[in-house]
Formats: C-alpha cells, sequence, structure tokens
C-alpha cells in the first residue's frame, strides 16, 4: 500500500519526494489551494472550510464546531482506508502556532494506532518515533532536535551523533535532546519506551525505520 498524503493549509513550497501510483491524495480544506497550485487533483477533500472560504464541489463537510482539527478529520479517513505512512504537507509554520501543535499530538495519534506521519514544512520534517529505531545515512547534515512527549522516554540511545546517549531518558519537563547534530556518520535514534519528537533539516530527507 502506498503513503497517504495531506495537504494542509500552512505554509509549503514543493513535494519532499515523489507522489506514488499507489498514493492516496487528500486536501484538508485550505490545503487545496497548495494542490492546485501545483496542479495536482486530490482523490479527496475535506474540512470545515473555514480556511477555504468555500465548499469545493464534493467535498466532505464537517461543522467549524468539533472536536478534530481537520488534519485529524483527514488521518482519521486514511485510518479507516487501511493505511499505515502518513505525510502532511502543509502541516508546519503557519500563522496558527495552536494548529502546530495540535498535529505534534496528531502525530503522537497516528503511532498510538500503529501507524507512522511525516509532518513536511518549508525547512522541516518531524515524526514521532515511539518503540523502535530510526536511522539517518552518513550524509545527513545539520541539526536534529529530539523531544518527549508525554511520559519519559526511556532506553533512548543516539548514536552517530555529535551528543550520543546510552539508553538514557528524555522527560517532558527539560530540553535535553534539543540542538543535537549530525557528524558525517550514519546516525541512530532508538527509544526504547515512549514516544520523541525529532525534527531535522527538510534536506535530509525521510529516515529509515525498523
Amino acid at each position: 500500500m502506498g503513503k497517504f498524503l495531506i495537504f494542509c493549509a500552512a505554509e509549503f513550497d514543493t513535494l519532499a519526494q515523489p507522489i506514488g501510483p499507489e498514493d492516496f491524495i487528500l486536501a484538508a480544506d485550505g490545503g487545496l489551494r497548495h494542490l492546485e497550485k501545483l496542479n495536482i487533483k486530490p482523490h479527496g477533500i475535506l474540512g470545515d472550510f473555514d480556511s477555504l472560504g468555500y465548499v469545493p464541489q464534493g467535498a466532505q463537510v464537517f461543522p467549524v464546531e468539533k472536536d478534530d482539527t481537520d488534519s485529524m478529520l483527514a488521518v482519521r479517513k486514511g485510518l479507516e482506508l487501511g493505511f499505515r505512512e502518513f505525510v502532511l504537507y502543509g502541516s508546519l509554520g503557519g500563522p496558527r502556532l495552536d494548529h502546530t501543535i495540535a498535529n505534534f499530538q496528531t502525530l503522537q495519534f497516528l503511532a498510538d494506532h500503529g501507524a507512522r506521519g511525516y509532518l513536511v514544512g518549508n525547512n522541516y520534517l518531524v515524526t514521532v518515533i515511539k518503540d523502535e529505531t530510526v536511522s539517518f545515512p552518513k550524509e545527513a547534515k545539520g541539526i536534529l532536535s529530539l523531544f518527549c512527549l508525554g511520559p519519559d522516554a526511556r532506553e533512548v540511545t543516539l548514536t552517530g551523533l555529535q551528543y550520543p546517549l546510552e539508553k538514557g531518558t528524555l522527560t517532558s519537563g527539560f530540553p535535553l535532546g534539543v540542538s543535537n547534530h549530525f557528524t558525517g556518520e550514519a546516525a541512530q535514534i532508538t527509544v526504547g519506551q515512549g514516544s520523541i519528537l525529532a525534527l531535522w533539516d527538510r534536506k535530509n530527507g525521510f529516515p529509515k525505520r525498523s
């Protein structure tokens, strides 16, 4: 199965990777503008359309007053369809900081449901690492920052980075994992128990996961 691609309303310029033939493309409210700019036709459109300002033909419409953000509605749709890898474009760096933080929680929601997700902005990629290992090639450059989500993240091991760690603990009350650096070696982040929010320069692309 391909990836579930969600286009949200925040800042976004170009695709981070080519769209595959099995990928599903969904516009969440104002994210439709990005697809129109890229001349890409979505397979579906949903939202409350307070950002877009009008209801597109054939869209699935939800009330403005609801528990889910439009991004979360899109994620739920992808999970219902059986997808397990999600890429959310236009999900970082917009004028609404609260929506960015909500998208961090959406990544955790995906991890809790056995799926993997990425937020794509103009400068960064963001994911949640839960009970797994993520690997970057030696060509990766720049900063890698890690933040604990929720309960303590335990047995965290970092290799190939400027600041290594061996089965350490990251907590949500102290930013110990901020501003680590790639060093020209292959790098790995292993989280034995719990969840970590990871962000890095978009130029490094998507890591391998196991």
